[in-house]
């Protein structure tokens, strides 16, 4: 089953506010959005929520760093997934979340979106 692609809550700030300064936002919200949900297994909320916050500004970073070594946008959004999903939750990083340690970085922290989605 395919999860919706909500639209950025966040035009200014996030990965859309970030993404707009290197491409065209839209087109990238359309391509990291249905990417991070599949990769992740988060929901909509989480996925969104993650990518409006300073969290998916860092991703979107990540993606511009991708753009600015060559890739298009579609493959700079894979390889920074595949670099997010690689990186674990330490110790430290746990503490201060509660995300579990060990689980991939992207995994976590759309988790962490999705239980604050939740409980509002």
């Amino acid at each position: 089953m395919t999860k919706p692609t909500l639209p950025t809550a966040n035009e200014a700030w996030g990965f859309f506010g970030t993404a707009a300064g290197f491409t065209d936002a839209q087109e990238a919200w359309g391509i990291v959005f249905p990417a991070v949900a599949k990769a992740t297994g988060g929901s909509a909320e989480g996925v969104r929520d993650f990518l409006d916050s300073r969290h998916g500004r860092h991703f979107a970073d990540d993606v511009h760093n991708g753009i600015h070594a060559g890739l298009t946008i579609g493959a700079a959004i894979d390889a920074a997934i595949t670099r997010w999903m690689g990186w674990k939750i330490d110790r430290a990083t746990s503490r201060e979340t509660s995300i579990p340690k060990g689980l991939p970085y992207l995994t976590g922290f759309v988790g962490l979106y999705e239980i604050m989605a939740e409980a509002e």
